[in-house]
């Protein structure tokens, strides 16, 4: 697509993130910190590197954080709008509720909730060259049974849409992001839910519409849970994922502004420290995510978690594949593993929870 021709960017952002609980009770997924920023401003500075500066935000839970956050788009260089549901629309219905708002006669869809690496000059230039009236963007994984496929034939116009298998006929997945006529997002059905993979992809199917993959193999991990959003900021850190919102800083971690580093702490695995965050003396972090104001105490560890605004982990305690809720008070010597979640503001005593006899 040349790059003087207008394309809009809508982002749906409407999901409540309940994989992520406790830390969306207080804040929407895609605005959880994320290699030091909120995880959306990684997607807005792909989308402006792309050229693109309209951009539409399809919001529902705790939308004015959102507006509060990235007001008017000036600061990124974009134009931003909003468009709130009031009620849930699925992925179809949310594209077809932000259409008042659109301008173009393009649209670049995303889920507001994947990590991405695929040029989206690429996929827009893909969209033009087939004069599609809908791209999706395909992305090849290593084990697809976990996802719904999409098989393409040789000139990579889509044939079928299919749901999970254990035996999959390809290794292409839906990976969230779309390029649409602006005239097939006006033919969708207004004002109820609509299931884009469901209704609208097969019926433009069955119709005879031009629907293409553009096919790749770039970075893409869905960060819907705690391991995924461990692992892919993870890899924001580490440079494994690019972001044009990073300053180029790559390493095995990254440690904002007022936070403080005990000696002898260990920071590896791509771990983020947050602003005003504290790391105790002899304290290990390996892949870990501290939000602000976290304060990791001497000779604690923490692995592969995250740890809430303003919670605490008490000496020698050992955090593992877990997820600390805001505010929480992790106890000396507690060992929390294997998927546990803290909510906010509770309180663990002294050993109070133990996977060990250990003393």
């Amino acid at each position: 697509m040349a790059s003087d021709t207008p394309v809009d960017a809508v982002v749906l952002v409407g999901g409540k993130g309940t994989r992520l609980r406790p830390l969306t009770l207080s804040a929407p997924k895609p605005m959880l910190p994320t290699a030091g920023v909120p995880f959306l401003t990684h997607l807005l500075a792909r989308i402006k590197a792309a050229g693109i500066t309209h951009v539409v935000l399809g919001t529902s839970f705790k939308a004015e954080v959102f507006e509060e956050y990235f007001g008017d788009g000036s600061d990124l260089g974009l134009e931003i709008e909003y468009v709130t549901e009031t009620e849930p629309l699925g992925t179809g219905g949310g594209i077809r509720n932000v259409l008042p708002k659109l301008r173009a006669d393009n649209v670049i869809v995303f889920n507001g909730d994947v990590l991405g690496g695929m040029d989206l000059r690429d996929v827009l230039a893909s969209h033009t060259e087939h004069e599609a009236d809908v791209t999706l963007h395909l992305v090849r994984v290593g084990d697809p049974r976990a996802f719904g496929c999409v098989t393409t034939d040789g000139d990579g116009r889509v044939a079928d849409f299919l749901e999970k298998t254990q035996d999959p006929p390809t290794d292409q997945i839906n990976a969230g992001c779309y390029v649409f006529k602006r005239e097939i997002i006006e033919k969708i059905p207004a004002g109820r839910p609509v299931s884009v993979e469901r209704e609208v992809f097969p019926s433009l199917l069955a119709d005879g519409r031009r629907v293409f993959g553009f096919v790749d193999n770039s970075y893409w991990r869905d960060m819907g849970t705690p391991e995924d959003f461990v692992h892919g900021s993870a890899d924001l850190v580490r440079g494994v994922a690019q972001s044009p919102a990073l300053d180029g800083q790559r390493g095995e971690s990254l440690v904002h502004p007022g936070a403080g580093i005990a000696p002898g702490a260990v920071l590896i695995g791509g771990t983020v420290v947050g602003r005003g965050a504290e790391v105790g003396a002899g304290a290990r972090l390996d892949g870990a995510i501290l939000f602000d104001g976290a304060v990791v105490e001497a000779g604690a560890t923490v692995e592969r978690s995250i740890v809430g605004f303003g919670a605490r982990i008490g000496p020698r305690a050992l955090v593992r594949d877990a997820v600390i809720g805001d505010g929480a008070d992790i106890g000396a010597r507690c060992e929390l593993l294997r998927g546990a979640r803290v909510w906010p503001g509770v309180a663990l005593p002294d050993g109070g929870v133990r996977f060990s006899t250990d003393v």
